[in-house]
């Protein structure tokens, strides 16, 4: 089920208009459910999600393929794989098959951009209809026999096929998959981070590094601040519009009281 994994998420996400579900901790949940393990799917999917969050692509550079890598994850689980073996050979091999993903939109892909220029031109929408469709089922065909083959051979074969790349090239990957962590909380610390969610940034590092709570906890009481910053926000925006609507009515009750005194 892997591989229908990877057409669902990866080929379904851009047909839906970049709905996300390529983000590992989707991919996850739907491997477990396809595969009997919810639990175990959304465990590795939340694993990997902290990996490649900071996975960012842009134009036809892709830093890594997180779907193909987290649907065998899941398939590795719960054939009876370690949950940390698995996630180790998870990173690399999205990495590897995001090099793949390159090579088809930069090579393959390219030969067809001219095709579709002319049809588009001489608005043969049937044609444009038949090509898009091809390419597609083409594309994400292939990632999805690399799913099958991948639990096909299981993970000792994957594994050796890994380890096959030079050392060189294997440490860079693994210094790259061990920094999309940080990479990925940079990321969304430098969209977040302001002076007025400062202190909620530094409650959270207190409450897991120094009292141990555990995530569900602080994502617990995160969820509570929220909801209550929230209210009071709404409460203080009721107020300014209620103060701002009082303002002109106030104002013509003056106006009409000058001009009874100018008149009496």
């Amino acid at each position: 089920m892997a591989w229908l994994t990877v057409v669902i998420c990866y080929g379904g996400n851009w047909i839906l208009g970049q709905c996300m579900i390529e983000r590992p901790i989707v991919v996850g949940l739907v491997a477990g459910i396809l595969m009997g393990d919810i639990s175990a799917g959304c465990i590795i999917g939340a694993s990997l999600e902290a990996i490649f969050m900071g996975a960012v692509n842009i134009g036809g550079a892709i830093s890594a393929e997180p779907v193909t890598a987290t649907a065998l994850a899941v398939a590795f689980t719960v054939a009876g794989v370690e949950q940390s073996a698995a996630i180790t050979i998870a990173v690399p091999v999205g990495v590897v098959t995001a090099f793949l993903s390159i090579a088809m939109n930069n090579i393959l892909l390219n030969f067809f951009a001219a095709p579709f220029d002319k049809m588009a031109k001489d608005g043969n929408e049937r044609g444009l209809a038949v090509q898009h469709w091809g390419l597609w089922l083409v594309k994400y065909a292939a990632f999805a026999f690399i799913a099958f083959f991948g639990v096909y051979l299981g993970a000792e074969p994957v594994s050796q096929i890994v380890n096959q790349i030079p050392a060189n090239v294997m440490s860079g990957l693994n210094a790259v998959g061990s920094l999309l962590p940080a990479v990925g909380m940079a990321l969304l610390l430098q969209m977040l981070w302001s002076t007025q969610l400062a202190v909620y940034f530094f409650l959270g590092f207190v409450l897991y590094a120094y009292l141990g709570l555990p995530m569900i906890a602080i994502a617990t009481i995160g969820v509570i601040i929220a909801v209550v910053q929230g209210l009071r926000d709404k409460e203080i925006s009721d107020m300014e519009h209620k103060s701002i609507s009082a303002a002109p009515v106030a104002t013509a009750d003056v106006t009409i009281s000058e001009e009874e005194d100018f008149f009496a």
